[in-house]
């Protein structure tokens, strides 16, 4: 036999354990492939889905949908700055405390002393800068763990919080700082039956989505990358789009747009961006990927742990604002327990324990899946007590699910 014939057979034998590429499997194997990836997207759909049936149709209600952004709010701030922060490889177990001492500050600023609202909430976000750089200074410089500084932290600032409100009550605020917390931009066209604001940056939205993703989805063709099949591609596209529509249609037919809302869009844009496109976002997740060798590629670790703890103290800050001016009072009750939320936001979201992984977008997600937990459960009339059950079982799940994928994609 010559080699030419063993060539041969050695091809046909290839062929037959190598079967043709089928392009309908190839697609279908593209879909579940992508919807692994959105996992966390689906489960906020499940969850959504369960409640708006368990709660007889009040949970999708056009005033229950603008008070799930407006009473979590604060969990959706913090839970920026903590997957910054996971990602990097550290936790931030004081940001309840920051946000309650920062909340009563800006009661003595803007209730006790009548400094102007716009001056008292500067002032207050230095504050809560400043209570971040002095944790950073102890974890990037002193090399103390975050964890044992920031459970330090929790203690020192919940004590001065209490010591700076007297063990009293600190209100009423002036109506433009409620605004933050309560504040809606409706009626600026009349009064309407549908807040054409809202319904117009409704469209705005989903225009931007569909330009960005039909501009990734080219660029991807230009270096002859894989794509996901056109029908997918147009199918997510018309899902996203419709939520967002009915999103818009239920916040025009209520107040219309929250200010809280205003601020997470605006918090969300820079800080996907910082993650995305920066230096700055690269060189945390390669801090949290692998300390040593970020280091000795060049990266200039501690100052990079240093401001993200200012920047966890700043988000913080902002979160107590944003409490405070919900309930139009600083009480030494503020703040317990925020932690535990925004560090469960950032887990269900998709953070890795071991850091190096995690999205704003997936912490904000996760943020919202804790808020409609919360909203549907008190709908419910169901206990304190089987709430915070219920929300430690799902951040166990979530845990658990990013155990098991990295142990079958072979990671430790």
């Amino acid at each position: 036999m010559t080699k030419l014939d063993d060539a041969a057979e050695t091809t046909a034998a290839g062929a037959a354990v190598n079967p043709p590429d089928n392009a309908f499997t190839r697609r279908i194997q593209h879909v579940i492939t992508d919807l692994g990836k959105n996992g966390i997207f689906l489960a906020l759909l499940v969850v959504v889905v369960l409640f708006e049936f368990l709660t007889g149709g009040i949970l999708l209600r056009p005033q229950n949908v603008s008070n799930l952004i407006v009473q979590n709010g604060y969990i959706l701030i913090l839970a920026i700055g903590m997957v910054m922060v996971i990602v990097a490889g550290h936790i931030d177990l004081s940001v309840g405390s920051i946000a309650a001492f920062v909340g009563a500050i800006s009661g003595v600023f803007a209730v006790n002393l009548g400094m102007p609202w716009w001056l008292s909430i500067i002032l207050s976000l230095a504050v809560g800068a400043a209570v971040g750089a002095w944790q950073g200074f102890w974890i990037a410089y002193v090399g103390i763990p975050a964890f044992i500084v920031t459970l330090a932290g929790m203690l020192i600032f919940r004590g001065l919080a209490l010591v700076v409100l007297g063990n009293a009550n600190i209100g009423s605020f002036p109506a433009e700082y409620r605004a933050l917390g309560n504040g809606f931009l409706t009626n600026l066209f009349g009064d309407m039956n549908l807040d054409p604001l809202s319904l117009g940056v409704g469209v705005l939205a989903i225009v931007g989505v569909i330009v960005q993703q039909v501009r990734v989805r080219r660029g991807r063709l230009s270096y002859n990358q894989d794509v996901e099949p056109l029908a997918w591609f147009v199918t997510k596209l018309v899902l996203v789009s419709v939520g967002i529509a009915l999103f818009a249609y239920a916040l025009s037919t209520f107040k219309g747009i929250p200010v809280t809302l205003i601020v997470l869009a605006v918090l969300v844009l820079i800080y996907g961006i910082v993650m995305n496109r920066s230096v700055f976002g690269r060189h945390v997740y390669a801090i949290g990927g692998n300390l040593h060798a970020a280091e000795l590629s060049g990266i200039k670790t501690r100052n990079v742990t240093f401001w993200l703890f200012v920047n966890m103290g700043f988000l913080a800050a902002l979160a107590g604002l944003v409490f405070t001016a919900r309930l139009n009072l600083a009480g030494p009750k503020a703040g317990d327990g925020f932690e535990l939320e925004a560090i469960s936001a950032a887990f269900i979201g998709g953070a890795a324990v071991q850091g190096g992984v995690g999205t704003i977008g997936g912490a904000i997600i996760g943020g919202l899946i804790i808020g409609v937990l919360n909203n549907g459960m008190s709908i419910m009339g169901i206990g304190i007590e089987w709430q915070q059950a219920v929300k430690g079982f799902v951040l166990l799940l979530a845990v658990a699910f990013d155990v098991y994928n990295k142990r079958r994609s072979g990671g430790r």
